[in-house]
């Protein structure tokens, strides 16, 4: 029973990846909201990167239907979140994905130490190097992504000050005598 509940919640959840670190849950909610009603956001730490920044979330809707349309418009189109450079992607999410799941029926999970001579150690010792260098890939691409994102908000910060203050010039135009005088005066030719 409580898996079958499980497996429902995992019809009604979304995988939302390529998230900037900058996005909260306030944001996610608010972006998501408009296909549906969301249930709950859960952020997933990436273990690999520095200070566990999450860049994915598991966001369960309310209906699986909801869910299936969260997922079509942003396959179809680039969905930006919080006005970030890149596009959030979205799938269905997959029972592997939850840290809260339930043990599946019939299902036993075996352990075992390697030696040193068990040539699956080395194949560990080897994917052990792996994820070290994979994860000071990951910080310096990382603190790259942050500071390319901090450049654009700044760059989209004065692109709207400066459309501000034309909009307040041609406000200030026409609310004041000068457009009326002009409009009068080329309406005679």
């Amino acid at each position: 029973m409580e898996y079958g509940a499980f497996e429902e919640k995992v019809r009604r959840t979304v995988y939302i990846d390529n998230l900037s670190p900058n996005v909260t849950e306030a944001v996610l909610r608010t972006a998501i909201d408009q296909f549906g009603t969301v249930k709950s956001i859960q952020f997933i730490p990436n273990y690999l990167g520095p200070n566990n920044l999450p860049q994915c979330a598991l966001v369960e809707m309310k209906e699986d239907k909801e869910a299936k349309a969260v997922i079509s418009v942003m396959t179809q189109f680039p969905f930006m979140m919080s006005g970030m450079p890149r596009p959030v992607r979205a799938r269905a999410a997959e029972m592997e994905m939850f840290d809260d799941r339930p043990k599946k029926p019939g299902k036993e999970m075996q352990l075992r130490w390697l030696n040193p001579n068990d040539p699956d150690f080395q194949v560990a010792n080897k994917l052990k190097y792996l994820v070290q260098n994979h994860t000071a890939e990951s910080a310096v691409m990382l603190k790259k992504q942050l500071i390319e994102e901090e450049e654009l908000s700044k760059k989209q910060g004065e692109a709207l000050k400066a459309n501000y203050k034309k909009y307040e010039m041609l406000d200030g135009v026409i609310g004041d005598e000068t457009a009326l005088q002009l409009a009068r005066h080329y309406r005679k030719k």
